[in-house]
């Protein structure tokens, strides 16, 4: 299966953002990724409801919201009713990470545990069949455009392995500093999805830039 593209918005112009999902929607890209940030839990504020409510108005595209937020749970219901269809909570953020994902679940959204760049993978063991989908951060989280942190490679190498021993279908996730340059080998290394930001909405072309992704 070739590589799956989720372009985020915290990237793109917020005056146009309208015409911004209306490019995402004529473009390759599989996700539109959300990115939600409190000033607590990260040291930085984008958007909250309403605006991923504006997004999906236009959205053709599924959107796949990252809650950078301090008592994720709060919120669970108020982002699926705004059009969230997967909800990643960070792992660092929740004391009952078990019992989030069931709530998750029963709002039929699909459910994604994010992972910053200190923890690792194995705290996941336990629950790594409940989730549809880990974003392993490759970068600190809060701001766009970061170099990429190079020990990604083998933090993907770590939880295919444990994803394929525990039988799961957990899809692999990278965000931050994804670019052309760390595609391939992050693919080669076990990723299905990569969120890339400002690479695609600072790019002179991002239709064509989402799509030479995608035929990585």
């Amino acid at each position: 299966m070739s590589i799956q593209i989720a372009p985020s918005v915290l990237a793109s112009d917020f005056a146009n953002i309208q015409k911004e999902v209306e490019m995402l929607n004529a473009s390759e890209a599989d996700f539109i990724h959300v990115d939600i940030m409190d000033g607590v839990f990260v040291p930085n504020i984008s958007f909250g409801i309403p605006v991923t409510a504006a997004i999906n108005k236009h959205a053709k595209k599924p959107l796949d919201v990252h809650l950078m937020i301090v008592n994720p749970d709060n919120y669970l219901e108020a982002f699926r009713n705004a059009g969230a269809e997967i909800i990643s909570v960070h792992y660092e953020a929740c004391n009952h990470l078990h019992r989030t994902l069931q709530a998750i679940k029963q709002l039929g959204a699909k459910a994604g545990v994010a992972i910053n760049p200190h923890t690792s993978v194995d705290l996941l063991e336990d629950v790594i069949q409940d989730i549809d989908l880990v974003c392993i951060m490759s970068v600190n989280p809060g701001f766009g455009g970061q170099k990429f942190i190079e020990n990604t490679y083998d933090k993907v190498k770590k939880l295919k392995s444990l994803i394929n021993r525990k039988g799961a279908n957990t899809l692999i996730e990278i965000d931050g500093g994804v670019n052309q340059q760390n595609a391939p080998k992050l693919m080669e290394s076990g990723a299905d999805i990569l969120v890339a930001g400002s690479f695609v909405f600072s790019a002179k072309d991002p239709i064509k830039t989402i799509k030479e992704l995608k035929s990585i």
